[in-house]
């Protein structure tokens, strides 16, 4: 009897587009479908999620909660904890899963991740971006663009890179062989860790590697554990086999302690903050001697992003930036990893833009999420509240800094900061230097003259190096800009705001202290996770071991 299906045929995926992303004006159809899903999770109550291995859902008892971070007295979700030892029971169960799982006729396994992004697009759309809003703090658009629309192009473009990478063979054959690469799984197992701020890379993180034949051990952060658990069970409903992930939510380093001391452990796929991915990465190097292969790193982490305008910019061109400022600081309250953290506006420019900015943020309204008129709502946790209020309380005591906009602070309800933009007089201010990953952006005013001193500061001033954004007027500005900051950003815009990439138009990551730069939305992530074995097979046998050059 055969052991493994027949692969007759080779299959050519469907076109792959963005996601359409929908408006929800006021008075449409998908806000009041949207508005009824979260009246109805909201009536719902607190959920309960279990720790998922091999299919099995596990009740452990060890609970924790995820908190509405705009009433916190609200609670989305008690989910069940796993411990070290269903850690161990969950690698077991994954490395036992992988032989059939890899072995999967690729468009069987391609026809999984199809089908979650069609059910995600249609039937579960509304649901995911409601635990979203609820659970992670998101307003309707920042819902859309993550949870609905970003998560659905993931799962769709990873397919069509995948088939791209297996069409990637040897272009030549020596008379009477045949010559072909194999794209293996990697040997082992991958342990994702993925971060709160967005549900899209939630999913992303263990359906990456799952689709090139890898299992993986998913941690879902502890402020995002139910969207990421509505993702995992639409999987399971789009055919992903019992135990090729397992959704292990969980104390942080006992579950990553317990995955990196295992042999077996052959990647890591991180979003995360730079101090946790350096100690990873550490702890793996401390364990090399145990590990069947190399492990495979991959991991974005922080930035500290900045925006530079140009002194050729006219009027017109400094209310431009000031409008994508606002949008790249404080859409989702600060909370991406691409937000712009820092603004460097020449001294003839300032006034200009200062007005233009305080202007616009006069007109913020900040809020609950499920008030749709907000632009801002709540930072995450208690821990996040604490951590960004203090910059805010540093630059209203700090003698160099001025806070022009902004700068109240609120947790009685939710966790709320005001959008705030802080001028600073020194270039190496603690709010310039250090990651806030909150509503908090400085502006450092330079001389016109020294665009290209600022251009050398922006890469000086901190270790990241994820994204950036020039504004400029004329060609010659726009290249010089260009040149001068090549290695400070993996993603650098002209006359755009630096956040808001797109999967199959700006693959994302970036460098230095930013992390690996991958690059997730692009093939270039996908090939991190598989073991390339090249196969020659010969048609003809030789009649003797001798070359030519050997015979006299």
């Amino acid at each position: 009897m055969a052991t493994a299906t027949p692969s007759l045929a080779h299959f050519k995926l469907p076109v792959i587009e963005n996601e359409p992303m929908m408006a929800y004006a006021k008075g449409s159809a998908e806000r009041a479908k949207l508005k009824e899903a979260l009246d109805e999770m909201i009536a719902q109550g607190t959920q309960e999620v279990p720790v998922v291995i091999n299919g099995e859902k596990i009740y452990t008892g060890n609970k924790a909660q995820q908190f509405n971070p705009s009433n916190h007295k609200s609670v989305v979700c008690d989910y069940h904890q796993a411990d070290a030892a269903l850690t161990e029971k969950a690698i077991q169960g994954a490395v036992a899963a992988q032989a059939q799982w890899e072995a999967l006729p690729f468009n069987d396994r391609v026809a999984v991740f199809l089908k979650a992004a069609d059910l995600l697009s249609q039937k579960y759309r509304y649901k995911v971006m409601a635990a979203t809003m609820l659970g992670q703090g998101k307003n309707i658009w920042q819902a859309e663009i993550d949870a609905a629309a970003e998560l659905c192009d993931f799962w769709r473009f990873n397919c069509k890179y995948a088939e791209e990478i297996y069409q990637q063979q040897p272009p030549k054959n020596a008379p009477g062989n045949w010559n072909r690469v194999e794209y293996r799984a990697l040997e082992g197992f991958v342990l994702g860790i993925s971060p709160f701020n967005f549900t899209a890379i939630g999913g992303n993180i263990p359906s990456a590697p799952a689709l090139m034949g890898n299992v993986v051990l998913w941690k879902p952060s502890p402020s995002a554990v139910y969207s990421n658990y509505l993702v995992y069970e639409i999987l399971v409903e789009a055919g992903l086999p019992a135990g090729v992930i397992q959704f292990v939510p969980g104390p942080a380093e006992e579950i990553c302690s317990t995955a990196i001391n295992h042999p077996k452990f052959a990647s890591l796929h991180f979003t995360g903050s730079t101090k946790v991915f350096k100690k990873l990465w550490a702890d793996v190097g401390k364990n090399m001697d145990k590990y069947v292969t190399y492990p495979r790193l991959v991991g974005e982490t922080g930035g500290k992003n900045y925006h530079i305008l140009h002194p050729d910019l006219d009027k017109a061109g400094v209310h431009h930036a000031a409008l994508q400022t606002i949008r790249a600081a404080f859409e989702y309250q600060g909370q991406k990893c691409s937000a712009c953290s820092r603004c460097y506006v020449p001294k003839s420019l300032y006034e200009d833009f200062k007005a233009s900015i305080t202007a616009e943020h006069a007109k913020i309204t900040q809020g609950a999420v499920e008030e749709f008129q907000h632009f801002s709502g709540p930072v995450i946790n208690k821990f996040a509240f604490d951590k960004i209020k203090s910059y805010v309380d540093h630059a209203q005591a700090d003698s160099e800094s001025e806070i022009i906009a902004g700068g109240k602070c609120d947790d009685s309800v939710g966790y709320f900061i005001q959008p705030t933009v802080i001028k600073s007089n020194n270039k190496f201010s603690k709010t310039m230097v250090e990651e806030i990953f909150g509503p908090v952006v400085t502006v450092f005013v330079y001389d016109d003259e020294k665009f290209e001193e600022t251009c050398q500061l922006i890469g000086e001033t901190t270790e990241y190096a994820l994204t950036g954004a020039l504004f400029a007027k004329s060609r010659e500005s726009i290249v010089k800009g260009s040149n001068l900051l090549r290695q400070t950003a993996g993603n650098f815009y002209i006359n755009d705001k630096c956040t808001g990439a797109v999967v199959g138009q700006q693959p994302f990551g970036g460098a230095r202290g930013s992390g690996t730069n991958d690059k997730a939305g692009s093939w270039t992530l996908l090939v991190r996770f598989v073991s390339m074995r090249t196969i020659k097979e010969n048609f003809v046998p030789i009649s003797d071991y001798a070359y030519p050059s050997n015979l006299i």
